[in-house]
Order: structure tokens, then sequence, then C-alpha cells
């Protein structure tokens, strides 16, 4: 029996659910599985819980008896991969239970993990992929894009007033938004791999970078702290009591900064740098999504969010895609991301 369409969209959401209570820390991608009877009754599911732990597929194999994923359909929201790391390929597993049909929704890009749907296919079994593609390149969205472009994916954050000034004339700049803006700022530290800053930052702001809730408690996930260029920090600077420890990149070429933390197997970054920091990455196409928190007030002056970005005509100005924009109090928070990785 071929299951419906409208079956399988179904199960594909319920994937993407199961997907999203995994981590999006590390290498990994969050991946979710529904196994199917030829019915479309669901008789397993599961997801990946971080590096080390069973895939998506697997977990969902686990809780069946052996024998019981025969002629079963299995729906994932990554290709299945057909590589040996910490855990077998999930492709041999899915063989290796009876699993008739495998239904995905992207493809996997990764040099090493991708090959899953030909060999599946390659033994017999039904796959079909791009089922609720768009959805899943959506949820997929961060962690798809460091691994096409090999690099960790860039979060460029800031705070500014409405007229894009982030600090006061004398230099002055906490706290220019509200409690609500400052929390989330907290919990999407605790999202990323890394936060990043250039000395000029640690030097005159002295931050922690760590990240804390209400009660200024960390909170179980920290990001790993990185701060860019040549100065010295002092030994008593705060960032050197960070949990994490500190990695220190004395150099202004950001983009082998980025390199080296893509071998550390860092596949987000937060930058709350300054403008100059800022600035060159966006001069270098190398800022994926934006953050910008605008506070209703105005500062006039000097300090703007970005320097000098090399645009010297409105038709060499830089457009963005605006994903989502949500209020935060008194203040507003604007999501956007760079063209070259615009949403299906």
């Amino acid at each position: 029996m071929t299951l419906a369409p409208a079956v399988l969209e179904t199960a594909m959401r319920r994937a993407l659910e199961l997907a999203a209570r995994g981590t999006p820390l590390g290498v990994n991608p969050r991946v979710g599985c529904v196994l199917l009877r030829p019915d479309g009754t669901v008789v397993g599911e599961g997801w990946h819980r971080g590096a080390g732990t069973a895939h998506a597929e697997v977990d969902a194999l686990s809780q069946l008896a052996p024998g019981e994923a025969r002629g079963t359909t299995a729906v994932v929201t990554l290709e299945p991969c057909d590589h040996t790391g910490r855990t077998g390929p999930c492709s041999e597993a899915l063989l290796a239970a009876g699993v008739e049909r495998v239904v995905y929704a992207v493809g996997d890009p990764g040099r090493d993990s991708s090959g899953g749907a030909e060999r599946l296919r390659a033994s017999g079994v039904d796959v079909v992929g791009g089922v609720l593609e768009a959805e899943g390149r959506e949820f997929l969205h961060r962690w798809l894009t460091a691994v096409e472009l090999r690099r960790p994916f860039v979060t460029l954050k800031w705070a500014s007033s409405l007229d894009g000034r982030v600090a006061a004339a004398d230099g002055s700049s906490r706290w220019i938004t509200g409690e609500a803006a400052r929390r989330d700022v907290h919990d999407r530290r605790a999202g990323h791999d890394a936060v990043l800053v250039g000395t000029g930052t640690a030097l005159a702001d002295d931050p922690s970078l760590t990240a804390r809730d209400d009660d200024g408690r960390l909170l179980p996930e920290q990001p790993l702290p990185v701060v860019v260029g040549d100065r010295e920090l002092p030994a008593g600077a705060a960032l050197r009591a960070h949990p994490r420890g500190l990695v220190r990149a004395t150099t202004h070429d950001l983009a082998a900064v980025l390199d080296d933390l893509w071998r550390r197997d860092v596949r987000s970054v937060l930058v709350e740098g300054g403008p100059t920091v800022a600035s060159e990455l966006v001069r270098r196409g190398l800022v994926d999504e934006y953050l910008v928190y605008l506070a209703p007030t105005l500062l006039g002056g000097p300090r703007t969010a970005l320097d000098d970005l090399g645009v010297d005509t409105i038709d060499d100005q830089r457009r963005l895609l605006v994903v989502s924009t949500a209020m935060l109090g008194d203040d507003l928070l604007v999501v956007a991301r760079a063209p070259h990785r615009r949403t299906p």
C-alpha cells in the first residue's frame, strides 16, 4: 500500500517537531524520524540528541521489537547518512531493519555523510526526497549554510537607537535596550557554539560573554568566547574567567579566524563586536544573519553600528531579506539574512 502524500506530509511535520527537541549546538544537524506501518499508523519516533548519541532513524528503530520494522516507511527530515563516525551509517540500520520505503525532506550536503539515498536505492528500498523540502531547509538553515560554505554560520548582533547609534558621543552604551531584549541576547548566546568580539570591545566593555538567566546564574550551555585582535587583555579581564576558557585570535584576518573555528567543530558564531569587526565581516560577505535590536530612542553623534562598507552609490547597497520582527518589551528585534542564503 502506497501512503497518500497527505499522510507523508503529516508525518514529516511531526518529524520536524521531534527534530526541534535536539540541540542546535555542535557539528551534527537536528534530525527527526517517524516510522509508519503500511496503513499509516505510527509505530516509532526518534530524534538526534547530540554528538555521540543515536541518530534519529536508529532512535526510532530502537522502540520496535526485532522484525517489527519490516515493511515500514521511514519519514526523516534529512537524507539518512551513509557514514561511520561515532555511530554507524543510518542507511545500514534501515536496511538491516527491513524498512521498505524512506521519505526525506532535505538532501545531505555533507562530503562524508551524504550518499544514503543512493545506497538505499541500490539495495532495493523505495526512496523519495523533497517532501516538505522548503520547511526542512528553513529548519536546518543554519546547519546547511555552515556545511555548504565550510565555515561557521555567522550571526551579527547589535543594539542601537532608532537612528542607528550604538553608543552616546562619550562612548557610554549601557543600556540602550531594555531587560527583555537583553534576556533574548543571553538565550541566543546559549544557542550558538561561540561568541566573538574584537579587542576594542573586550577592552572598552570588559564583557564576560556568558549566557545567564534572569537571576544572573549561568545557563547550562555556554558559548566559546573568541577575541580577535593583537592587543593584550588585562590579567583580570572578565573573559579570562569564562567557564569555556578563551580563544585568542591574534590576527585581523576574519576568514582565517572562522576557518580555525570550523576546525574546532564550531558551526555557529554570534558576533557581538563593535563596528570595526562588524564592518569587516559585512564587507567580506561573511555575515549570514543579522540580529538588530532597536530601542525607541535617539542619540545622534558619530557612534554608528557600522563603519564604511564600500558603498559609494545606492547601486552598491547591501540589501537584506527580513525574516522576522518581534517586540521585546519596548524594543524591536529585526532578524534579516544575507541574500545568498535566501529561504526557498
